[in-house]
């Protein structure tokens, strides 16, 4: 029987010697129909390290070689893309910085304008104040 051959991308090169390939298919969903994209993540076996997160390769079925790993890398299709935080680095930071907001109105200073020192709950009803007792 024939090794099977998948396409995907390296997700993960932390282990020695191991990549993480996710390889995502397009499947019909049974009931509604629409066109969704399932992916998987297969350990394989890199032995030069040479392999670097968003890469595309492909891998091969092979016998198992631990717990994890029974595929190896056969080689890369494509180059990783550069991740745009990093394109950025270079670009020098004279942006104007955003101008600081006033400090906000102290109760005392919304009473000599005539506002409104609370709102009133949310529960609708205002709390009652109690009468002042005559003397």
């Amino acid at each position: 029987m024939p090794k099977r051959v998948l396409t995907g991308t390296v997700v993960s090169d932390k282990a020695d010697k191991t990549v993480v390939v996710r390889v995502e298919r397009r499947v019909k969903h049974p009931l509604y129909g629409k066109i969704i994209k399932l992916s998987k993540k297969y350990h394989a076996h890199d032995e030069a390290n040479a392999y670097r997160p968003g890469e595309q390769v492909r891998i091969q079925e092979c016998a198992p070689i631990s717990k994890l790993k029974t595929w190896t890398v056969l080689d890369r299709i494509g180059a990783a893309v550069t991740p745009i935080a990093e394109a950025n680095l270079d670009v020098p930071e004279s942006e104007p910085s955003k101008p600081a907001k006033a400090p906000k109105a102290d109760k005392d200073e919304k009473a000599e304008k005539g506002q409104k020192e609370a709102k009133p709950s949310k529960g609708g009803k205002k709390a009652k104040e109690p009468a002042e007792a005559d003397a």
